[in-house]
């Protein structure tokens, strides 16, 4: 049994990863990394931690117990490299929630103590878990649409203020990119690399018009393939709207509505040519257990998880060039 502890107990570790790592028959919760101890008793009552000491407020106190396998870091962009660095040195296993750092040189530091103390990391992009976009990748793959030309992706939410930990330097380096934007930039690469090669250009516009942020509010990143194919990514948490995905190649074109989220649902359509669309049938399933029992194979086996600390840190270079691009590398 894989004992797992969470750093920090906030809404996605709260209804998504807790819930994960008690439904998988080789996890099970053993303790929280939580600021306040009032928040992490709760969880930690909430969630039934295993551990006879189930709540830290110290991440030394929490990686000092020999009982711990494994962690997933739940917590603010700008604490990701050092509390990964701390717990590879502890020899502790990590589920590190997007994206994995700020900077290059923060992935590089984390990338040495995850190599020199053989420690598995693997991102926790939970949308390439979800079974219509399993289903989809496969379909590429297999030429239903042709030769990939674009990919489109809208995935957009309103914040309620200015409040948000991502809108300040001090937590994290993006807001609505690092948000809803690396999971869709992510996505496209997963789509996309196999066929069309690697990202050679970056072009992005961004919006703070809402809140005066000094981080982006909307975001549209245009990147073009080394085969010349083309995607365009807009995120935003200026505004309310449905997610959608359009595929197109030279003989097909695959449209998935209200699939970008955590809840593994949607619906999908596939075309060919100009003819009429038909229905993609999946079954939904959890994208977090999805994401999890990859983490734990990486574990077991030795094998590298299908997002590990390469693909993340090429994921941070992209965000680092979109911002930079749109002339607002100023943090």
């Amino acid at each position: 049994m894989i004992n797992v502890a969470i750093l920090g107990p906030g809404g996605i570790a709260d209804d998504q990863h807790a819930p994960a790592v008690a439904g998988h028959a080789k996890t099970r919760l053993w303790s929280v990394l939580s600021r306040s101890s009032e928040r992490g008793h709760q969880f930690a009552t909430k969630h039934q931690l295993a551990s006879p000491f189930p709540v830290h407020q110290s991440l030394d106190s929490l990686l000092k117990d020999p009982n711990l396998h494994a962690v997933i870091i739940a917590t603010p962009d700008r604490l990701h490299a050092e509390q990964v660095i701390a717990c590879a040195r502890a020899k502790k296993h990590i589920l590190l929630e997007k994206p994995m750092a700020t900077s290059l040189e923060e992935c590089d530091q984390m990338t040495g103590a995850l190599r020199e103390n053989k420690v598995v990391l693997a991102l926790a992009y939970h949308l390439r878990w979800h079974a219509g976009h399993r289903k989809v990748a496969s379909m590429i793959q297999a030429g239903h649409v042709g030769q990939l030309r674009h990919i489109r992706v809208h995935w957009t939410f309103a914040a309620p203020n200015d409040s948000n930990w991502r809108s300040t330097p001090e937590s994290g380096r993006w807001w609505s990119l690092a948000a809803n934007g690396t999971h869709c930039l992510d996505l496209v690469r997963w789509m996309m690399i196999p066929t069309e090669g690697e990202i050679s250009d970056v072009k992005c516009v961004v919006s703070r018009s809402k809140f005066n942020s000094p981080h982006d509010e909307s975001a549209i990143v245009a990147l073009q393939f080394e085969s010349g194919a083309t995607a365009e990514i807009c995120v935003s948490v200026q505004f309310a709207s449905e997610s959608r995905v359009e595929i197109y190649g030279d003989s097909g074109s695959i449209r998935m509505e209200g699939t970008m989220g955590r809840h593994g649902k949607g619906q999908i359509y596939h075309a060919s040519g100009l003819q009429a669309p038909t229905v993609v049938q999946f079954e939904p399933t959890n994208p977090f257990l999805g994401e999890l029992n990859n983490f734990v194979n990486a574990i077991e086996t030795g094998q590298e998880p299908e997002v590990g600390p390469l693909e993340g840190r090429r994921n941070v270079e992209c965000l680092l060039q979109a911002i930079k691009a749109s002339g607002a590398d100023h943090y």
